[in-house]
């Protein structure tokens, strides 16, 4: 069985889902592939927010939508893709975009350089509230860091997210194997936000993935809440 612990599938509140029938069948998909628990993480962008309660409110709204669709829906946990930008950390409310019930906190750098200011914001966020780090699909910097750059990411005291994507490309696949084995948290999850050129992709991490590494990844995730 699979948590997915990073996925667009809420209606209508970011470039994910499109619509609720969208989402239920994003849904019975995932299950299909045994995904257990969902995580719905839709994107925050401090600056294109009018304020952390403003997005939760919209949140809870898709949420609702999904949920009054098709009550049965079971085990879908809240928890929000947060982009990492200066002054994050001093943004009132922040502390509410954890996973819901856990210490957990994903992070999203920026698509660009290495900025040490970045880590820094993280570090404000989780020193103040106790949180974990969780930084989403690290695979996707290895075009924009450095070597030297990525250790100092990988120094953090921090959960790394791969999506299941990387199993299907060498270099992040290989890049996915050598932090396994040098021993760090690693969780995985679909990052699905359509049923086309992203969809739900946990098949792919079944035949790719070995099971121990699977399960590590579950239990990081069921210790966290």
């Amino acid at each position: 069985m699979f948590i997915d612990c990073h996925c667009h599938i809420l209606p209508q509140i970011d470039d994910g889902s499109e619509s609720t029938e969208m989402s239920l069948q994003m849904i019975a998909l995932q299950h299909q592939q045994g995904v257990e628990r969902i995580i719905a993480t839709p994107h925050f962008y401090a600056h294109r927010e009018k304020s952390v309660s403003h997005y939760l409110e919209k949140r809870q709204n898709a949420f609702q939508k999904v949920m009054s669709a098709n009550p049965a829906v079971s085990d879908i946990r809240l928890g929000a893709e947060v982009a990492v930008e200066h002054g994050l950390s001093q943004l009132p409310d922040i502390e509410k975009l954890a996973f819901q019930g856990t210490k957990l906190f994903l992070f999203e750098f920026p698509y660009s350089v290495f900025n040490q200011r970045y880590i820094e914001e993280i570090y404000n966020i989780c020193n103040d509230y106790g949180f974990t780090p969780v930084i989403a699909h690290l695979h996707r910097y290895l075009e924009y860091y450095t070597k030297s750059e990525m250790q100092k990411v990988l120094e953090m005291d921090a959960i790394f997210q791969f999506n299941n994507e990387a199993f299907g490309n060498f270099r992040e696949r290989s890049f996915c194997k050598k932090i396994l084995k040098q021993g760090y948290r690693v969780i995985f999850g679909s990052d699905a936000h359509n049923l086309t050129s992203r969809k739900p992709n946990f098949d792919l991490l079944a035949r790719k993935a070995k099971p121990e590494w699977i399960e590590n990844a579950n239990q990081i995730l069921r210790i966290s809440g």
